[in-house]
């Protein structure tokens, strides 16, 4: 009788994918470091104001994830702005005084010179934050050592879904929603060997965040963000 062979099945073949993007090591995720009730402040809000509800959430989760044991943020985006923003008024002082100072004739082309190295340091300013930056509202890092020494890099942009959104259209929804895009990468020997890279996304009526009175329920909030994350670090999408 001939040996017989066995396909793979479908549920077993996307198993066996599931695996390759989960993280071999995995590390402490948010859930697992508690949190006391006692350890945060009451967040308060225009609930009928979508901006302040995004930056209230923001702000939580870049708390919640820069706690003790878990991602020390990097803030390489703020620093480049700021940078570019501080340069350009320098420019732009430094330019004011000697115009100022030395006669209009001849301080046409030190002007001039001021005056267009003011424009490009705005304009990359501008370029940076929306090509670069983009929605970027959390870079993370973290280290911790499992028989090795494992390098964690999380990424998180945030936006507002409108109500006019299809997405929101084809549901119930009748409210605007925080969206979240999560990419973790896991890595060793010093970023060399890339353990792991995976991305998840998942999005939330603020509703569900905030009262009637505009006050957080910033446990609900953590809860869904730290399964967001976790989620990212097992290579799970949602």
């Amino acid at each position: 009788m001939a040996p017989t062979t066995s396909e793979p099945t479908p549920s077993s073949a996307f198993s066996s994918r599931r695996a390759s993007s989960a993280s071999p090591e995995k590390p402490p995720g948010p859930l697992s470091i508690p949190i006391t009730p006692s350890d945060r402040e009451t967040i308060k809000v225009n609930n009928a104001n979508a901006t302040e509800l995004k930056n209230a959430c923001d702000d939580a989760l870049k708390r919640y994830l820069s706690r003790p044991n878990l991602f020390k943020q990097i803030h390489l985006h703020t620093d480049v702005r700021l940078t570019l923003g501080w340069a350009s008024v320098f420019i732009a002082g430094a330019t004011g005084l000697y115009g100022w100072k030395v006669d209009f004739e001849q301080a046409k082309p030190g002007v001039w010179a001021g005056f267009i190295l003011y424009v490009v340091l705005t304009t990359l300013q501008t370029l940076y934050a929306y090509f670069v930056e983009g929605h970027v509202i959390f870079v993370g890092r973290r280290k911790t050592f499992s028989k090795r020494i494992i390098t964690e890099r999380i990424t998180i942009s945030s936006r507002t879904i409108p109500v006019s959104s299809p997405s929101l259209r084809k549901s119930s929804s009748n409210a605007p929603s925080y969206s979240l895009n999560i990419t973790y990468l896991q890595s060793t020997s010093s970023g060399k060997s890339l353990l792991c890279k995976n991305r998840t996304q998942g999005s939330k009526e603020y509703s569900a965040f905030f009262d009637d009175r505009g006050v957080m329920a910033q446990d609900v909030f953590e809860r869904w963000a730290g399964e967001l994350v976790e989620g990212a670090m097992e290579g799970k999408s949602t």
